[in-house]
């Protein structure tokens, strides 16, 4: 028994430091200023939608890893004289559209245990600053998730075109600093950060 309960101890200690690979992003209190979002002047105008673009997720515990994304979001890239530093990004995700299997764990996910898509059925996500770092970007802005609101930094590829932008990003997120705290099962808990990945397509509106 004493053996036993040894091995637990490390298994659940571990689970702490089992995490998605991705890079985390930084996040810290946002900085609301109450003034709503205003187009920019003179950018032209990227959307994005779920029909050619994705947002997927990968959540991790103990005896494993769950893979899942969203059916249903969009946004818009409004780009400044094709210079991504200049320019915004801002997204909408439907939670109430949140996909994985099975369909047990979906409405789990959704329940007041995770994301309470009843009561948060959207999240939101407004770039403050692009900057460029070598060929890479560096991406900041407020997320808006479970009702609460965080300032995010986080790494993006961006590459663009005349015709299109495109943004890839892979990082994760410590689902506990927005409000999502349900530890788990005692003996299969889940991990406080997870995996975004970001691969959108904004096309240019013609």
């Amino acid at each position: 028994m004493r053996i036993a309960l040894i091995c637990l101890v490390v298994v659940l200690a571990g689970c702490k430091d089992k995490a998605p690979s991705a890079p985390k992003a930084t996040s810290a209190p946002a900085v609301i200023t109450g003034v709503s979002v205003n187009p920019i002047e003179g950018a032209l105008a990227y959307p994005f939608t779920q029909a050619d673009s994705k947002v997927s997720w990968v959540g991790q515990k103990v005896t494993g890893k769950h893979e899942g994304s969203f059916g249903v979001f969009g946004g818009i890239i409004e780009l400044v004289g094709a210079d991504a530093t200049k320019s915004r990004v801002r997204a909408e995700i439907d939670m109430t559209s949140l996909a994985t299997t099975p369909d047990k764990l979906v409405a789990h996910l959704k329940s007041a245990d995770f994301f309470s898509v009843e009561e948060f059925p959207r999240a939101t996500f407004v770039s403050t600053a692009i900057a460029k770092s070598g060929e890479a970007y560096t991406v900041t802005g407020n997320l808006t998730l479970h009702g609460v609101t965080r300032a995010l930094t986080f790494p993006a590829k961006i590459a663009v075109t005349d015709a299109e932008v495109t943004v890839n990003a892979d990082f994760a997120i410590n689902r506990k600093e927005f409000g999502v705290v349900y530890p788990g099962k005692p003996d299969d808990l889940i991990a406080d950060d997870v995996a975004l990945k970001l691969e959108l397509h904004a096309k240019k509106k013609i």
